[in-house]
């Protein structure tokens, strides 16, 4: 099946209904968009040969959606790249990718146009595009290509993740199990990268045949998010939990009319537990957490609104501080360095299993082989499964701290370090030691007009975890450096201050 074949389907069954809105404002009906889609299709059919990639490098805008759906109806296979990204990262891509053709925006035109043939949205070749009969739906398999996902990228060359249409397909059917159901009247808006997980999580949206807003900024902007949960209603959108914190921590938004909201969905690394409390206190418990990545798209684990929700539920901090249960259509386990499953409560390596995993990455089968060998999706994180099921993430096994021969995770401390009341932010890392091979440093980031003190960080990590887990050193930072994502780069505080 064709994915594209959902934009085909409300253009026929509901056309008049809203599928794009840009801000408050209707960009495209149903009807509208499948037309503009068979015809932007047809013209890149005639652009492209079968299975092409095309590389799309476009801030968010309408036209992000538009480009993905007709790639597909196409028989293309989408490239979506981060706009944040370096005119050098994206000529690696594109280059990687082997993109036939570029689709961009004004404001990334001249970092791309010297890597192959560019297509600027507002251009007259742009226009041209939209003109012409338009064709049907190329049909596609299960198994053919759909989209690159390319991996961040924080250590050596991103990779890219091989999605097909089945993969998206399970993510998508994932989503309206585990997450929420979706109907007409419901809203997706995305204040994060269309390139990435709030694109992903644009297709459930598309598939019920309901509404995609692009804020009229293309990024993330608190008070214009607060305006749009009026505007429209019914509104979920997918944010990072360092959005999360910004959110509730902004006056504006705090306190707005929170009643249009349904749902925040949170990834992308971890929330810890006070910012949680912190952000359903204000928001009541309108959340759903995910965790996945590329190479299972937004889909191994999730943690649902309604756990969020019961409190009366035994051990209920210890679930809310987990990623939760296995997805519907996932099979997860813990796995020692020689991929044997450990027992409950055992650390180990998360793997994961199911039709959402990739097939592989592009053009990198000695990569494909480790990451995939004997069928599961090895993820790199270290976690533990407890007596009912619920994931525990410890941290990225690289990310972890071993002092005096002690595993220390860093989200442990972190969580502690977040109880006082003038912390907005903390990362914790390992610094080579010559006597423990490493001591544990904490980088924190006070709240505005708010001082701390070492002594008393220190006296919280002391009254509440182990003494050889306590941070040896603590740094103060105006920010914490974060990649495009909103995700705390552990890699660069490692280079500046371990």
């Amino acid at each position: 099946m064709n994915l594209a074949g959902w934009v085909e389907k409300w253009g026929r069954a509901a056309g008049e209904r809203t599928a794009i809105a840009v801000g408050t404002t209707a960009y495209a009906t149903y009807r509208q968009w499948a037309a503009r889609s068979r015809v932007l299709a047809g013209n890149l059919r005639a652009l492209c040969r079968p299975d092409d990639r095309v590389a799309i490098a476009m801030t968010n805008r309408p036209e992000f959606l538009e480009a993905l759906f007709a790639i597909w109806h196409a028989g293309l296979v989408a490239v979506p790249m981060n706009a944040k990204l370096h005119a050098d990262e994206l000529g690696y891509i594109i280059g990687h990718a082997q993109a036939s053709l570029i689709l961009a925006s004004p404001d990334l035109a001249d970092d791309v146009a010297r890597h192959g043939r560019t297509v600027v949205t507002g251009s007259a070749e742009w226009h041209r595009l939209g003109q012409g009969d338009g064709i049907a739906i190329v049909p596609r398999g299960h198994d053919d290509l759909a989209w690159l996902f390319y991996t961040s990228g924080t250590t050596g060359r991103p990779k890219g993740a091989m999605l097909t249409h089945r993969n998206l397909m399970a993510m998508t059917l994932a989503y309206l199990s585990d997450i929420e159901p979706v109907g007409a009247a419901d809203a997706k808006i995305h204040p994060a990268p269309l390139s990435h997980g709030s694109g992903l999580y644009a297709l459930p949206f598309v598939a019920m045949g309901a509404r995609n807003v692009v804020p009229e900024s293309g990024g993330f902007d608190p008070d214009e998010i607060a305006a749009l949960l009026s505007a429209h209603g019914n509104v979920s959108f997918f944010a990072a939990p360092t959005m999360v914190s910004r959110l509730v921590n902004h006056a504006g938004f705090a306190g707005a009319d929170h009643r249009g909201l349904r749902t925040i969905v949170y990834g992308g690394g971890p929330m810890h537990g006070e910012n949680l409390l912190q952000a359903m206190a204000l928001l009541g418990p309108k959340f759903a957490q995910i965790y996945g990545q590329g190479e299972a798209p937004m889909t191994i684990t999730s943690l649902s609104k309604a756990l969020h929700a019961d409190r009366s539920r035994a051990r209920w901090r210890e679930v809310m501080g987990s990623v939760g249960l296995p997805r519907s259509n996932v099979e997860v386990r813990i796995a020692d360095a020689e991929d044997a499953e450990l027992p409950t409560g055992e650390i180990g390596e998360v793997l994961a299993r199911g039709d959402v995993v990739m097939p592989g990455y592009w053009r990198d089968e000695a990569a494909s082989a480790q990451t995939l060998r004997g069928g599961w999706l090895h993820t790199g994180d270290v976690g533990t499964l407890d007596g009912e099921g619920f994931l525990t993430l410890k941290d990225r096994s690289k990310d972890l701290i071993i002092s005096g021969g002690s595993n220390i995770y860093p989200r442990e401390v972190e969580e502690v370090l977040l109880r006082h009341p003038d912390v907005l932010e903390v990362s914790v890392i390992g610094r080579a030691h010559p006597d423990w091979g490493e001591e544990v440093v904490a980088c924190v980031v006070a709240r505005p007009d708010r001082t701390l003190a070492a002594a008393d960080l220190d006296n919280l990590c002391l009254d509440a975890i182990a003494r050889f887990k306590r941070p040896r050193d603590y740094v103060f930072l105006e920010t914490l450096p974060k990649n495009n994502y909103g995700k705390v780069l552990k890699t660069e505080l490692r280079k500046r201050h371990g």
